[in-house]
């Protein structure tokens, strides 16, 4: 296993090999062709190989981390130099005593070696051999660095994502459980029902939501019992209708992801002694987009705002950034005693989202 970037990343031996034989494989047949003596060619080829292979990975392994990376330009290219210099004394030393006195064939007129013109020509091959491992290194670091960084990213995007979500699981407990504690001190009938729905609730929470999709058939029964919970709090002040359109049975999307728009309008629409009215309707169009809104009623004088507790919505549109990106349409108006809220998200996107709320 040999290194292929300043990281933990590896590329197999078996891979250097492989490239190396073609190369070896592709200038034996380039120079046999063009000498028209392969057996001269395999020979050449063979002594200069590990020259090759030298000025290579001692430039990507050594040269560059040292040099390069600490912005060591001049001494960079000094010892590139002397590099190429000793591979010239190597290629002709190598060949004038295992293979050929004329050590410059392929050249018109002067052949002479240590003249300017063979260095030029040995130096420019030596520089592409080196330019091209040093490209396919550079590329397969570049690809190493994007993936670690897409898994960092994700790793994030989750890690935040489950904070958000955090932050919604446990936010109506409290308000229930002293709903609770004053229907017990009265002794009300309604008490037991309250602990059967706040009990079918946190199992929902605790344990449905885990995974990243959840039915959105189950999401809505969840928010009836949310509803449920808040009509034995607030008894007939509730006034809750629901509607849906179209085929919802197949449709998946992150749990908890419509609950804080429904508690928003508790929270707000509550104040006071007024009744609350509340409309929530979901629509499949077309199997491409689901859309959900959900309209309240509340007293002009008391402006919707984040109160103490409360997730807020940029808890919700955070977590729609994350998992949708620009694909979600989110609109809010206030007008006339009603605050509406407009949500658009692709179902295509929602069932194959690979991130993770």
């Amino acid at each position: 296993m040999l290194l292929h970037a300043n990281s933990n990343s590896r590329v197999p031996l078996k891979y250097h090999l492989i490239f190396w034989f073609v190369y070896f494989s592709f200038n034996v047949v380039r120079w046999g062709s063009f000498f028209d003596d392969y057996w001269y060619s395999l020979k050449s080829n063979a002594v200069e190989f590990p020259l090759h292979l030298f000025s290579s990975y001692f430039t990507i392994y050594y040269l560059f981390p040292k040099f390069i990376l600490t912005k060591k330009y001049f001494l960079f290219f000094f010892f590139l130099l002397l590099t190429i210099v000793v591979v010239y004394l190597g290629v002709i030393g190598f060949n004038w005593w295992l293979v050929t006195k004329n050590i410059w064939p392929e050249a018109n007129g002067i052949k002479q070696p240590f003249t300017l013109s063979h260095f030029t020509a040995v130096a420019v091959g030596e520089v592409y051999v080196i330019a091209f491992v040093s490209v396919i290194k550079m590329t397969l670091d570049w690809l190493y660095e994007k993936r670690k960084n897409d898994r960092l990213t994700k790793i994030q995007l989750q890690t935040e994502l489950d904070f958000l979500k955090s932050q919604i699981q446990p936010h109506f407990y409290f308000n229930t459980l002293n709903s609770l504690y004053a229907l017990t001190l009265e002794k009300s009938d309604l008490a037991p029902n309250l602990v059967l729905k706040l009990s079918d609730i946190m199992q929902y929470v605790l344990y449905d939501v885990r995974s990243s999709q959840i039915k959105l058939i189950d999401e809505i029964a969840y928010i009836q019992n949310y509803i449920d919970l808040e009509r034995i709090r607030f008894g007939e002040r509730v006034l809750a209708t629901s509607y849906i359109s179209g085929d919802i049975e197949e449709i998946s999307v992150p749990p908890l992801l419509f609950l804080p728009f429904i508690e928003n309008c508790f929270k707000h629409g509550t104040q006071g002694n007024h009744n609350i009215e509340l409309s929530i309707h979901f629509k499949n169009i077309e199997n491409k987009t689901l859309q959900f809104s959900v309209v309240n009623t509340y007293q002009e004088a008391e402006e919707p705002s984040e109160t103490k507790g409360g997730i807020g919505m940029k808890n919700v549109q955070r977590r729609l950034d994350i998992l949708f990106q620009d694909r979600y349409k989110l609109k809010i108006t206030q007008k006339k005693s009603k605050f509406k809220v407009q949500l658009s998200i692709p179902i295509s996107q929602t069932c194959n989202s690979t991130a993770s709320s």
